[in-house]
Protein backbone atom coordinates (compact mmCIF):
# COMPACT_ATOMS: atom_id res chain seq x y z
CA UNK A 1 0.00 0.00 0.00
CA UNK A 2 1.36 3.44 -0.84
CA UNK A 3 2.47 6.14 1.55
CA UNK A 4 3.35 5.79 5.22
CA UNK A 5 0.80 7.37 7.58
CA UNK A 6 2.18 9.80 10.13
CA UNK A 7 2.43 7.75 13.34
CA UNK A 8 1.99 10.86 15.46
CA UNK A 9 -1.56 11.36 14.27
CA UNK A 10 -4.24 9.83 16.50
CA UNK A 11 -6.82 9.49 13.74
CA UNK A 12 -5.56 10.40 10.27
CA UNK A 13 -7.86 12.62 8.26
CA UNK A 14 -10.38 12.83 11.11
CA UNK A 15 -13.09 15.35 10.16
CA UNK A 16 -14.37 17.99 12.55
CA UNK A 17 -17.65 16.07 12.83
CA UNK A 18 -15.94 12.86 13.92
CA UNK A 19 -17.67 11.02 16.79
CA UNK A 20 -14.29 10.73 18.54
CA UNK A 21 -13.08 13.63 20.68
CA UNK A 22 -10.66 12.74 23.46
CA UNK A 23 -7.17 13.53 24.73
CA UNK A 24 -6.57 9.98 25.95
CA UNK A 25 -4.97 7.43 23.64
CA UNK A 26 -3.80 3.83 23.79
CA UNK A 27 -0.71 2.67 21.95
CA UNK A 28 -1.35 -0.70 20.35
CA UNK A 29 1.39 -2.40 18.36
CA UNK A 30 3.67 -0.69 15.86
CA UNK A 31 3.59 1.52 12.75
CA UNK A 32 -0.01 2.68 13.18
CA UNK A 33 -1.52 5.64 15.06
CA UNK A 34 -2.45 5.33 18.73
CA UNK A 35 -6.11 4.58 19.41
CA UNK A 36 -8.20 7.40 20.90
CA UNK A 37 -9.95 6.25 24.10
CA UNK A 38 -13.62 7.00 24.60
CA UNK A 39 -16.66 5.26 26.07
CA UNK A 40 -18.31 2.29 24.41
CA UNK A 41 -21.81 3.03 23.09
CA UNK A 42 -24.75 1.05 24.41
CA UNK A 43 -26.43 -1.50 22.12
CA UNK A 44 -29.66 0.48 22.49
CA UNK A 45 -27.91 3.64 21.26
CA UNK A 46 -26.43 1.85 18.26
CA UNK A 47 -29.59 0.05 17.17
CA UNK A 48 -32.04 2.82 18.11
CA UNK A 49 -34.23 0.79 20.48
CA UNK A 50 -35.28 1.05 24.14
CA UNK A 51 -34.08 -2.44 25.03
CA UNK A 52 -32.56 -5.48 23.32
CA UNK A 53 -35.12 -8.27 23.68
CA UNK A 54 -35.51 -11.36 21.46
CA UNK A 55 -37.37 -9.38 18.78
CA UNK A 56 -34.80 -6.58 18.72
CA UNK A 57 -31.98 -9.12 18.78
CA UNK A 58 -33.02 -10.75 15.53
CA UNK A 59 -34.33 -7.58 13.89
CA UNK A 60 -31.33 -5.36 14.59
CA UNK A 61 -28.36 -7.04 16.27
CA UNK A 62 -28.00 -10.31 14.34
CA UNK A 63 -26.48 -9.80 10.93
CA UNK A 64 -22.73 -10.10 10.36
CA UNK A 65 -22.88 -13.85 11.05
CA UNK A 66 -25.52 -14.16 8.33
CA UNK A 67 -23.09 -12.77 5.77
CA UNK A 68 -20.48 -15.26 6.95
CA UNK A 69 -23.10 -18.04 6.92
CA UNK A 70 -24.09 -17.15 3.36
CA UNK A 71 -20.49 -17.76 2.33
CA UNK A 72 -20.26 -20.82 4.57
CA UNK A 73 -23.28 -22.58 3.06
CA UNK A 74 -21.60 -22.72 -0.29
CA UNK A 75 -18.61 -24.38 -1.88
CA UNK A 76 -17.76 -26.58 1.11
CA UNK A 77 -21.35 -27.55 1.89
CA UNK A 78 -22.65 -27.99 -1.65
CA UNK A 79 -19.53 -29.23 -3.45
CA UNK A 80 -16.64 -30.50 -1.33
CA UNK A 81 -18.64 -32.06 1.53
CA UNK A 82 -21.17 -33.87 -0.67
CA UNK A 83 -18.42 -34.97 -3.06
CA UNK A 84 -16.41 -36.49 -0.19
CA UNK A 85 -19.48 -38.19 1.32
CA UNK A 86 -20.68 -39.34 -2.09
CA UNK A 87 -17.35 -41.01 -2.79
CA UNK A 88 -16.32 -42.26 0.66
CA UNK A 89 -19.32 -42.20 2.99
CA UNK A 90 -19.78 -40.40 6.31
CA UNK A 91 -17.37 -42.34 8.49
CA UNK A 92 -14.03 -40.59 8.86
CA UNK A 93 -15.33 -37.53 6.97
CA UNK A 94 -18.12 -36.23 9.20
CA UNK A 95 -15.97 -35.63 12.29
CA UNK A 96 -13.56 -33.51 10.23
CA UNK A 97 -16.53 -31.29 9.39
CA UNK A 98 -17.52 -30.86 13.04
CA UNK A 99 -13.98 -30.19 14.30
CA UNK A 100 -13.48 -27.64 11.54
CA UNK A 101 -16.78 -25.87 12.30
CA UNK A 102 -16.07 -25.62 16.05
CA UNK A 103 -12.52 -24.35 15.56
CA UNK A 104 -13.61 -21.83 12.94
CA UNK A 105 -16.44 -20.45 15.07
CA UNK A 106 -14.05 -19.90 17.97
CA UNK A 107 -11.52 -18.33 15.60
CA UNK A 108 -14.23 -16.03 14.21
CA UNK A 109 -15.02 -14.84 17.72
CA UNK A 110 -11.38 -13.97 18.33
CA UNK A 111 -11.17 -12.03 15.05
CA UNK A 112 -14.39 -10.20 15.89
CA UNK A 113 -13.19 -9.45 19.43
CA UNK A 114 -10.57 -7.14 17.94
CA UNK A 115 -13.08 -5.41 15.66
CA UNK A 116 -15.61 -4.79 18.44
CA UNK A 117 -12.92 -3.52 20.84
CA UNK A 118 -11.19 -1.16 18.39
CA UNK A 119 -13.50 -0.44 15.45
CA UNK A 120 -10.66 -1.52 13.15
CA UNK A 121 -11.23 -4.23 10.57
CA UNK A 122 -8.66 -7.06 10.78
CA UNK A 123 -6.78 -6.19 7.58
CA UNK A 124 -5.99 -2.79 9.12
CA UNK A 125 -5.23 -4.27 12.52
CA UNK A 126 -2.60 -6.58 11.04
CA UNK A 127 -0.58 -3.43 10.32
CA UNK A 128 0.02 -3.08 14.07
CA UNK A 129 1.90 -6.38 14.27
CA UNK A 130 5.72 -6.16 14.00
CA UNK A 131 7.42 -5.40 11.69
CA UNK A 132 4.46 -3.24 10.67
CA UNK A 133 1.86 -2.39 8.07
CA UNK A 134 4.23 -2.29 5.08
CA UNK A 135 4.54 -6.07 5.30
CA UNK A 136 1.29 -7.33 6.74
CA UNK A 137 -1.36 -5.16 5.11
CA UNK A 138 -0.40 -5.67 1.43
CA UNK A 139 0.53 -9.31 2.10
CA UNK A 140 -2.88 -9.98 3.67
CA UNK A 141 -4.70 -8.39 0.74
CA UNK A 142 -2.66 -10.49 -1.70
CA UNK A 143 -3.36 -13.71 0.22
CA UNK A 144 -7.13 -13.09 0.19
CA UNK A 145 -7.22 -12.19 -3.49
CA UNK A 146 -4.85 -15.00 -4.49
CA UNK A 147 -6.99 -17.51 -2.56
CA UNK A 148 -10.36 -16.54 -4.03
CA UNK A 149 -9.76 -14.86 -7.37
CA UNK A 150 -9.69 -18.20 -9.19
CA UNK A 151 -13.48 -18.05 -9.10
CA UNK A 152 -14.42 -21.70 -8.51
CA UNK A 153 -17.51 -20.59 -6.58
CA UNK A 154 -18.60 -18.45 -9.54
CA UNK A 155 -17.94 -21.17 -12.11
CA UNK A 156 -19.94 -23.73 -10.13
CA UNK A 157 -22.89 -21.33 -9.81
CA UNK A 158 -22.74 -20.80 -13.57
CA UNK A 159 -22.94 -24.55 -14.17
CA UNK A 160 -25.99 -24.83 -11.95
CA UNK A 161 -27.71 -21.88 -13.61
CA UNK A 162 -27.03 -23.35 -17.06
CA UNK A 163 -28.69 -26.60 -16.01
CA UNK A 164 -31.64 -24.70 -14.54
CA UNK A 165 -32.18 -22.78 -17.77
CA UNK A 166 -31.65 -25.68 -20.20
CA UNK A 167 -32.93 -28.58 -18.07
CA UNK A 168 -29.70 -30.47 -18.68
CA UNK A 169 -26.11 -30.40 -17.51
CA UNK A 170 -23.63 -28.42 -19.56
CA UNK A 171 -21.38 -30.35 -21.98
CA UNK A 172 -17.66 -30.44 -21.24
CA UNK A 173 -15.94 -27.19 -22.13
CA UNK A 174 -19.18 -25.27 -22.74
CA UNK A 175 -18.80 -21.51 -22.71
CA UNK A 176 -22.32 -20.57 -21.60
CA UNK A 177 -21.92 -21.64 -17.94
CA UNK A 178 -18.96 -19.27 -17.67
CA UNK A 179 -21.06 -16.46 -19.10
CA UNK A 180 -23.74 -17.18 -16.49
CA UNK A 181 -21.05 -17.05 -13.81
CA UNK A 182 -19.97 -13.62 -15.05
CA UNK A 183 -23.61 -12.49 -15.13
CA UNK A 184 -23.98 -13.45 -11.47
CA UNK A 185 -20.90 -11.36 -10.66
CA UNK A 186 -22.67 -8.43 -12.29
CA UNK A 187 -25.69 -9.14 -10.05
CA UNK A 188 -23.42 -8.82 -7.00
CA UNK A 189 -22.22 -5.45 -8.29
CA UNK A 190 -25.82 -4.30 -8.76
CA UNK A 191 -26.83 -5.39 -5.24
CA UNK A 192 -24.02 -3.36 -3.69
CA UNK A 193 -24.63 -0.42 -6.02
CA UNK A 194 -28.32 -0.27 -5.08
CA UNK A 195 -27.56 -0.33 -1.35
CA UNK A 196 -27.69 2.57 1.07
CA UNK A 197 -25.47 0.63 3.49
CA UNK A 198 -23.60 -2.25 1.85
CA UNK A 199 -23.42 -4.54 4.89
CA UNK A 200 -27.15 -4.15 5.50
CA UNK A 201 -27.94 -5.03 1.89
CA UNK A 202 -25.83 -8.18 2.21
CA UNK A 203 -27.61 -9.10 5.45
CA UNK A 204 -31.05 -8.76 3.88
CA UNK A 205 -30.00 -10.72 0.79
CA UNK A 206 -28.67 -13.52 2.99
CA UNK A 207 -31.79 -13.59 5.19
CA UNK A 208 -33.75 -14.38 2.03
CA UNK A 209 -31.21 -16.68 0.35
CA UNK A 210 -30.07 -18.65 3.40
CA UNK A 211 -33.62 -18.97 4.71
CA UNK A 212 -34.81 -20.32 1.36
CA UNK A 213 -31.88 -22.73 1.16
CA UNK A 214 -32.31 -24.23 4.63
CA UNK A 215 -36.10 -24.57 4.41
CA UNK A 216 -35.92 -25.97 0.87
CA UNK A 217 -33.19 -28.49 1.69
CA UNK A 218 -34.97 -29.58 4.86
CA UNK A 219 -38.21 -30.26 3.00
CA UNK A 220 -36.37 -32.16 0.26
CA UNK A 221 -34.49 -34.29 2.79
CA UNK A 222 -37.66 -35.04 4.79
CA UNK A 223 -39.36 -36.05 1.55
CA UNK A 224 -36.75 -38.34 0.00
CA UNK A 225 -33.99 -39.26 2.49
CA UNK A 226 -34.62 -42.42 4.56
CA UNK A 227 -34.06 -42.35 8.31
CA UNK A 228 -31.05 -44.66 7.95
CA UNK A 229 -29.13 -42.07 5.94
CA UNK A 230 -30.11 -39.31 8.39
CA UNK A 231 -28.70 -41.45 11.20
CA UNK A 232 -25.52 -42.29 9.26
CA UNK A 233 -24.94 -38.58 8.69
CA UNK A 234 -25.50 -37.55 12.31
CA UNK A 235 -23.44 -40.49 13.59
CA UNK A 236 -20.64 -39.67 11.17
CA UNK A 237 -20.52 -36.12 12.53
CA UNK A 238 -20.02 -37.19 16.14
CA UNK A 239 -17.93 -40.37 15.74
CA UNK A 240 -14.15 -39.90 15.42
CA UNK A 241 -12.72 -42.32 12.87
CA UNK A 242 -9.74 -42.71 10.59
CA UNK A 243 -10.13 -41.12 7.14
CA UNK A 244 -11.62 -43.57 4.63
CA UNK A 245 -9.32 -45.49 2.33
CA UNK A 246 -8.69 -43.73 -0.95
CA UNK A 247 -9.35 -40.15 0.18
CA UNK A 248 -6.40 -37.79 -0.07
CA UNK A 249 -5.29 -35.32 2.58
CA UNK A 250 -5.72 -32.63 -0.07
CA UNK A 251 -9.41 -33.54 -0.38
CA UNK A 252 -9.77 -33.53 3.40
CA UNK A 253 -7.92 -30.23 3.54
CA UNK A 254 -10.31 -28.67 1.07
CA UNK A 255 -13.26 -30.00 3.06
CA UNK A 256 -11.82 -28.72 6.35
CA UNK A 257 -10.85 -25.38 4.85
CA UNK A 258 -14.28 -24.60 3.44
CA UNK A 259 -16.43 -26.17 6.15
CA UNK A 260 -18.04 -23.29 8.06
CA UNK A 261 -16.09 -20.60 6.16
CA UNK A 262 -12.45 -20.28 5.09
CA UNK A 263 -10.38 -21.46 8.07
CA UNK A 264 -7.41 -19.13 8.64
CA UNK A 265 -8.80 -16.43 6.34
CA UNK A 266 -12.17 -16.06 8.08
CA UNK A 267 -11.06 -12.62 9.28
CA UNK A 268 -11.80 -11.18 5.84
CA UNK A 269 -15.56 -11.27 6.63
CA UNK A 270 -15.44 -10.15 10.27
CA UNK A 271 -15.08 -6.48 9.34
CA UNK A 272 -18.87 -6.41 8.94
CA UNK A 273 -19.08 -6.06 12.73
CA UNK A 274 -17.60 -2.59 12.27
CA UNK A 275 -20.19 -1.69 9.66
CA UNK A 276 -22.96 -3.12 11.85
CA UNK A 277 -21.84 -0.78 14.63
CA UNK A 278 -20.83 -3.39 17.18
CA UNK A 279 -18.95 -1.80 20.05
CA UNK A 280 -16.34 0.71 18.90
CA UNK A 281 -17.29 -0.02 15.31
CA UNK A 282 -20.15 2.42 15.89
CA UNK A 283 -17.57 5.23 16.08
CA UNK A 284 -15.44 4.09 13.12
CA UNK A 285 -17.93 4.46 10.25
CA UNK A 286 -19.09 2.08 7.51
CA UNK A 287 -19.06 1.59 3.75
CA UNK A 288 -22.20 3.11 2.29
CA UNK A 289 -23.63 2.18 -1.09
CA UNK A 290 -24.18 4.39 -4.09
CA UNK A 291 -27.69 5.27 -2.86
CA UNK A 292 -26.51 6.03 0.64
CA UNK A 293 -25.12 9.21 2.10
CA UNK A 294 -21.39 9.71 2.17
CA UNK A 295 -20.06 8.40 5.50
CA UNK A 296 -16.62 9.11 6.93
CA UNK A 297 -14.69 5.90 7.62
CA UNK A 298 -11.91 6.49 10.13
CA UNK A 299 -8.48 5.46 8.88
CA UNK A 300 -7.56 4.23 12.36
CA UNK A 301 -9.57 2.73 15.19
CA UNK A 302 -10.91 3.80 18.57
CA UNK A 303 -11.00 1.94 21.89
CA UNK A 304 -12.45 2.26 25.39
CA UNK A 305 -11.19 2.83 28.95
CA UNK A 306 -10.96 0.14 31.61
CA UNK A 307 -13.56 1.31 34.10
CA UNK A 308 -16.72 -0.17 35.63
CA UNK A 309 -19.08 1.38 33.10
CA UNK A 310 -17.17 0.16 30.08
CA UNK A 311 -16.47 -3.27 31.55
CA UNK A 312 -20.22 -3.79 31.87
CA UNK A 313 -20.85 -2.52 28.34
CA UNK A 314 -18.11 -4.75 26.94
CA UNK A 315 -19.75 -7.81 28.51
CA UNK A 316 -23.03 -6.90 26.79
CA UNK A 317 -21.39 -6.49 23.39
CA UNK A 318 -19.44 -9.72 23.83
CA UNK A 319 -22.65 -11.63 24.67
CA UNK A 320 -24.24 -10.27 21.49
CA UNK A 321 -21.20 -11.42 19.54
CA UNK A 322 -21.40 -14.92 21.04
CA UNK A 323 -25.12 -15.11 20.30
CA UNK A 324 -24.57 -14.06 16.71
CA UNK A 325 -21.73 -16.56 16.15
CA UNK A 326 -22.97 -19.65 17.99
CA UNK A 327 -26.72 -19.16 17.56
CA UNK A 328 -26.70 -18.24 13.89
CA UNK A 329 -23.36 -19.04 12.28
CA UNK A 330 -22.44 -22.35 13.92
CA UNK A 331 -25.94 -23.83 14.00
CA UNK A 332 -26.60 -22.71 10.43
CA UNK A 333 -23.27 -24.06 9.20
CA UNK A 334 -23.85 -27.50 10.75
CA UNK A 335 -27.38 -27.77 9.35
CA UNK A 336 -26.11 -26.43 6.05
CA UNK A 337 -23.52 -29.21 5.86
CA UNK A 338 -25.73 -32.06 7.12
CA UNK A 339 -28.60 -31.54 4.69
CA UNK A 340 -26.60 -31.44 1.41
CA UNK A 341 -24.43 -34.39 2.44
CA UNK A 342 -27.33 -36.69 3.30
CA UNK A 343 -29.05 -35.55 0.11
CA UNK A 344 -25.92 -36.50 -1.84
CA UNK A 345 -25.76 -39.88 -0.09
CA UNK A 346 -29.35 -40.54 -1.16
CA UNK A 347 -28.61 -39.43 -4.73
CA UNK A 348 -25.65 -41.83 -4.93
CA UNK A 349 -27.82 -44.63 -3.53
CA UNK A 350 -30.63 -44.24 -6.05
CA UNK A 351 -28.46 -43.51 -9.09
CA UNK A 352 -25.65 -46.00 -8.61
CA UNK A 353 -23.34 -43.45 -10.23
CA UNK A 354 -19.97 -42.14 -9.06
CA UNK A 355 -19.54 -38.56 -7.91
CA UNK A 356 -16.70 -36.75 -9.67
CA UNK A 357 -15.33 -33.22 -9.81
CA UNK A 358 -16.99 -32.81 -13.19
CA UNK A 359 -20.54 -33.77 -12.20
CA UNK A 360 -20.82 -32.77 -8.51
CA UNK A 361 -22.48 -29.34 -9.09
CA UNK A 362 -25.50 -30.99 -10.77
CA UNK A 363 -25.22 -34.61 -9.56
CA UNK A 364 -28.07 -34.46 -7.05
CA UNK A 365 -30.46 -32.79 -9.48
CA UNK A 366 -29.75 -35.35 -12.21
CA UNK A 367 -30.23 -38.29 -9.82
CA UNK A 368 -33.49 -36.92 -8.43
CA UNK A 369 -34.79 -36.24 -11.93
CA UNK A 370 -34.45 -39.90 -12.87
CA UNK A 371 -36.06 -41.15 -9.66
CA UNK A 372 -38.73 -38.58 -8.77
CA UNK A 373 -39.45 -36.53 -11.86
CA UNK A 374 -38.56 -33.26 -13.46
CA UNK A 375 -40.03 -31.01 -10.76
CA UNK A 376 -37.51 -32.16 -8.16
CA UNK A 377 -34.74 -31.73 -10.73
CA UNK A 378 -35.59 -28.04 -10.93
CA UNK A 379 -35.95 -27.66 -7.16
CA UNK A 380 -32.52 -29.24 -6.57
CA UNK A 381 -30.91 -27.06 -9.22
CA UNK A 382 -32.48 -23.95 -7.74
CA UNK A 383 -31.14 -24.87 -4.28
CA UNK A 384 -27.69 -25.38 -5.77
CA UNK A 385 -27.71 -22.05 -7.56
CA UNK A 386 -28.83 -20.21 -4.41
CA UNK A 387 -26.20 -21.98 -2.30
CA UNK A 388 -23.38 -21.11 -4.65
CA UNK A 389 -24.64 -17.59 -5.33
CA UNK A 390 -24.68 -16.79 -1.60
CA UNK A 391 -21.01 -17.78 -1.55
CA UNK A 392 -20.32 -15.74 -4.67
CA UNK A 393 -22.05 -12.71 -3.15
CA UNK A 394 -20.02 -12.80 0.05
CA UNK A 395 -16.60 -13.67 -1.37
CA UNK A 396 -16.66 -11.25 -4.30
CA UNK A 397 -17.77 -8.36 -2.11
CA UNK A 398 -15.27 -9.28 0.61
CA UNK A 399 -12.28 -9.17 -1.75
CA UNK A 400 -13.29 -5.66 -2.76
CA UNK A 401 -14.01 -4.62 0.83
CA UNK A 402 -10.68 -5.88 2.21
CA UNK A 403 -8.71 -4.09 -0.51
CA UNK A 404 -10.70 -0.88 -0.06
CA UNK A 405 -10.24 -0.85 3.73
CA UNK A 406 -6.52 -1.58 3.43
CA UNK A 407 -5.84 1.08 0.81
CA UNK A 408 -7.96 3.70 2.56
CA UNK A 409 -6.32 3.13 5.96
CA UNK A 410 -2.69 3.16 4.85
CA UNK A 411 -2.55 5.88 2.20
CA UNK A 412 -3.21 9.53 3.15
CA UNK A 413 -2.62 10.43 -0.49
CA UNK A 414 -5.37 8.05 -1.63
CA UNK A 415 -7.76 9.38 1.01
CA UNK A 416 -7.14 12.90 -0.28
CA UNK A 417 -7.70 11.74 -3.86
CA UNK A 418 -10.96 10.04 -2.85
CA UNK A 419 -11.95 13.14 -0.86
CA UNK A 420 -12.67 10.88 2.10
CA UNK A 421 -15.21 8.77 0.18
CA UNK A 422 -14.09 5.09 -0.03
CA UNK A 423 -16.85 4.36 -2.54
CA UNK A 424 -14.73 6.05 -5.21
CA UNK A 425 -12.26 3.19 -4.84
CA UNK A 426 -14.69 0.40 -3.95
CA UNK A 427 -16.85 0.37 -7.07
CA UNK A 428 -14.16 0.85 -9.78
CA UNK A 429 -12.06 -1.87 -8.13
CA UNK A 430 -15.06 -4.21 -8.08
CA UNK A 431 -15.46 -3.78 -11.83
CA UNK A 432 -11.76 -4.48 -12.43
CA UNK A 433 -11.94 -7.60 -10.29
CA UNK A 434 -15.05 -8.75 -12.13
CA UNK A 435 -13.17 -8.68 -15.44
CA UNK A 436 -10.16 -10.53 -14.02
CA UNK A 437 -12.27 -13.30 -12.46
CA UNK A 438 -14.25 -13.63 -15.69
CA UNK A 439 -11.01 -14.41 -17.50
CA UNK A 440 -9.54 -16.77 -14.88
CA UNK A 441 -12.58 -19.01 -14.48
CA UNK A 442 -12.12 -20.24 -18.07
CA UNK A 443 -9.04 -22.26 -17.19
CA UNK A 444 -10.04 -25.14 -14.88
CA UNK A 445 -12.90 -27.28 -13.60
CA UNK A 446 -15.04 -25.46 -11.01
CA UNK A 447 -14.47 -27.98 -8.21
CA UNK A 448 -10.71 -28.07 -8.71
CA UNK A 449 -10.76 -24.27 -8.45
CA UNK A 450 -12.74 -24.53 -5.22
CA UNK A 451 -10.28 -27.05 -3.77
CA UNK A 452 -7.45 -24.64 -4.62
CA UNK A 453 -9.20 -21.81 -2.78
CA UNK A 454 -10.01 -24.01 0.22
CA UNK A 455 -6.46 -25.25 0.65
CA UNK A 456 -5.05 -21.75 0.12
CA UNK A 457 -7.36 -20.50 2.86
CA UNK A 458 -5.64 -22.97 5.19
CA UNK A 459 -2.45 -20.95 4.65
CA UNK A 460 -3.97 -18.25 6.82
CA UNK A 461 -3.97 -20.66 9.76
CA UNK A 462 -0.17 -20.63 9.75
CA UNK A 463 -0.06 -16.86 10.16
CA UNK A 464 -3.09 -15.11 11.60
CA UNK A 465 -3.75 -17.01 14.87
CA UNK A 466 -0.42 -15.73 16.19
CA UNK A 467 -1.11 -12.22 14.97
CA UNK A 468 -4.45 -12.31 16.80
CA UNK A 469 -2.66 -13.37 19.97
CA UNK A 470 -0.40 -10.34 19.69
CA UNK A 471 -3.23 -7.87 19.05
CA UNK A 472 -5.86 -9.23 21.43
CA UNK A 473 -3.39 -9.50 24.33
CA UNK A 474 -2.90 -5.71 24.06
CA UNK A 475 -6.57 -4.73 24.06
CA UNK A 476 -8.11 -2.94 27.04
CA UNK A 477 -8.14 -5.43 29.91
CA UNK A 478 -11.90 -6.24 29.82
CA UNK A 479 -11.62 -7.27 26.15
CA UNK A 480 -8.54 -9.47 26.45
CA UNK A 481 -8.92 -13.20 25.82
CA UNK A 482 -8.70 -15.81 28.56
CA UNK A 483 -5.86 -18.34 28.46
CA UNK A 484 -7.97 -21.05 26.83
CA UNK A 485 -8.70 -18.73 23.90
CA UNK A 486 -5.00 -18.80 23.05
CA UNK A 487 -5.09 -22.61 23.15
CA UNK A 488 -7.92 -22.54 20.59
CA UNK A 489 -5.86 -20.34 18.29
CA UNK A 490 -2.93 -22.77 18.50
CA UNK A 491 -5.28 -25.65 17.66
CA UNK A 492 -6.43 -23.73 14.58
CA UNK A 493 -2.79 -23.38 13.59
CA UNK A 494 -2.11 -27.11 14.03
CA UNK A 495 -5.30 -28.44 12.41
CA UNK A 496 -5.61 -26.21 9.35
CA UNK A 497 -1.87 -25.59 9.02
CA UNK A 498 -1.23 -29.31 8.61
CA UNK A 499 -3.61 -29.46 5.65
CA UNK A 500 -1.91 -26.52 3.96
CA UNK A 501 1.57 -28.01 4.37
CA UNK A 502 0.24 -31.26 2.95
CA UNK A 503 -1.34 -29.38 0.03
CA UNK A 504 2.00 -27.81 -0.86
CA UNK A 505 3.81 -31.15 -0.52
CA UNK A 506 1.21 -32.79 -2.77
CA UNK A 507 1.48 -29.93 -5.27
CA UNK A 508 5.28 -30.17 -5.63
CA UNK A 509 5.72 -33.92 -5.17
CA UNK A 510 4.19 -36.45 -2.78
CA UNK A 511 1.63 -35.70 -0.05
CA UNK A 512 2.68 -35.98 3.57
CA UNK A 513 -0.09 -38.49 4.31
CA UNK A 514 -2.01 -40.99 2.19
CA UNK A 515 -4.97 -43.08 3.32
Amino acid sequence: MPDTPDPTESVPDEPPSSPVSTDKTLGLGVSRPDLPVTDLPTPEEVFGVRRIGPKELFKYAVGPSLIALGISIGSGEWLLGPQAVGQFGFEGVGWVIVVSAVLQTLYNIECSRYVVATGEVPVVGWGRVPPGWKLWVPLSVLIVIFSFIVGGWAASAGQGLYALVHAETAPDGAEEPRLWAIALLVVVFLITAAARRISRALELANWIIVGTILVGLLLMCLFIVPFGIWWDGIKGFVTPAAPPEGITATQLGGLAGFTALASGLNWYVMGHYRDKGYGMGHKAGFLSGMRGERVQVLASGVTFPDDAKNRALWKRWYRLLLTDMWGVFFVGAMIGMLLPTILMARAVEISGQEVTQENVPTFVATALDAEYGRWLFYVALLMGVLVLFSTQLGIFEAMVRVTTDAAHATSPRLRALLEGDPRRFYYPFMLVLLVIIGIILHFALPVSLVQWSANMSNLGALIYPFMLMYLNSRLPRPARPRPWHYVILVLNFLFFGFFFVNFIADFVGDPLVTF
